[in-house]
């Protein structure tokens, strides 16, 4: 790749038509081409931006139908890497996202130091302290389970979604199985790790002021715990069972099958009648105790395996590498 990528700027766009022209008058010169997706905004933020902006580098990409914004991200991708982009930073409309810090983004994928990266705004203690508490406990619970269902045990702030990846990775995304809606940026995540891409945090700001978000941590904790879940066990199932196989395969199965014995057989002999009021034998309590015990720490072994199993090896590099001696054995061969 060259030492300057082709970088375009996706924008995703429904009802943010007070803010997306000054979001686009922000992105320096960097940016090749700027992607702005009307999802079917009602108040027509596409024609708005047609019809006003100057910048040779917009393209306005229209939805007839109201589909998401993971919808609309993945229109973007599409236009993007047909145009030959070599990597694609998604911003939103709303003016919460610093264009003056896409350069963070890039300089990872970029030097090949990774395929994918992300805003993080939790890393200043600081500002984490003014945030409302029922939003810190909300982003906390959201990615925990992020961290269990995607496999990224080194990163935060999940639905978090000032984004950049390369375009060999996107391209090899299921672009019609991601998410549409608000789940989009944590299903990512999920796609990404059946992938083993390279994904890293950036610290950043976010800049808030009189825009207002349609994501509620309350609504969206109870709907993303039954996408969390079936992602969760796809991975395990891609990840430990289909592509490969190891000690951890056994340690998840076994663990949770000792675990559930031991409370079953414990709670059974507590409140079965030919036993209520009277102590049970030591024989009982450990048969109850041990399993559990010996579960819960093959449980945490498996845990401990998948931290360490975070990918390490940057996608985009092998890609182009294989796709190198790919280019050379053909080359012999003729």
């Amino acid at each position: 790749m060259r030492s300057n990528p082709r970088l375009a700027v996706i924008i995703p766009t429904y009802k943010a038509r007070s803010h997306v022209l000054n979001v686009i008058s922000d992105i320096g010169p960097e940016a090749d081409r700027i992607y702005v997706v009307d999802d079917c905004c009602p108040e027509n933020s596409g024609a708005h931006v047609q019809s006003i902006c100057t910048d040779q580098r917009v393209t306005v990409l229209f939805h007839s139908q109201n589909q998401g914004v993971g919808a609309a991200v993945m229109t973007g991708y599409r236009a993007a890497i047909d145009d030959g982009m070599e990597i694609l930073v998604k911003i939103d409309s709303d003016g919460q996202m610093d264009p003056a810090i896409i350069f963070d983004f890039v300089d990872p994928l970029a030097a090949g130091e990774a395929d994918y990266a992300k805003g993080n705004r939790f890393f200043d203690i600081e500002r984490v302290r003014q945030m409302p508490g029922i939003r810190l406990f909300g982003n906390a619970v959201l990615s925990l389970m992020c961290k269990l269902s995607s496999g990224y045990w080194n990163i935060y702030d999940p639905t978090n979604g000032y984004t950049a990846i390369h375009a060999d990775v996107a391209r090899r995304l299921p672009f019609d199985k991601i998410s549409r809606r608000y789940f989009f940026e944590t299903d990512m995540l999920f796609r990404l790790n059946t992938l083993r891409a390279v994904v890293v945090d950036v610290p950043m700001y976010a800049r808030y002021g009189n825009e207002r978000s349609n994501l509620k941590i309350g609504r969206a904790l109870g709907e993303f715990s039954v996408k969390h879940v079936r992602n969760f066990i796809k991975r395990l199932f891609y990840n430990y069972y289909l592509r490969d196989m190891s000690l951890a395969s056994i340690e998840l199965p076994a663990g949770i099958a000792l675990t559930a014995f031991g409370m079953t057989y414990g709670v059974y002999h507590w409140v079965s009648p030919t036993t209520a009021g009277q102590p049970s034998a030591a024989g009982t309590v450990m048969l109850a105790a041990l399993p559990v015990l010996l579960g819960v720490q093959l449980i945490l072994s498996f845990i401990g395996h998948d931290v360490r199993s975070v990918p390490t090896k940057i996608l985009h590099r092998q890609r182009l590498f294989y796709g190198a001696n790919r280019t050379r054995a053909h080359l012999h061969a003729e």
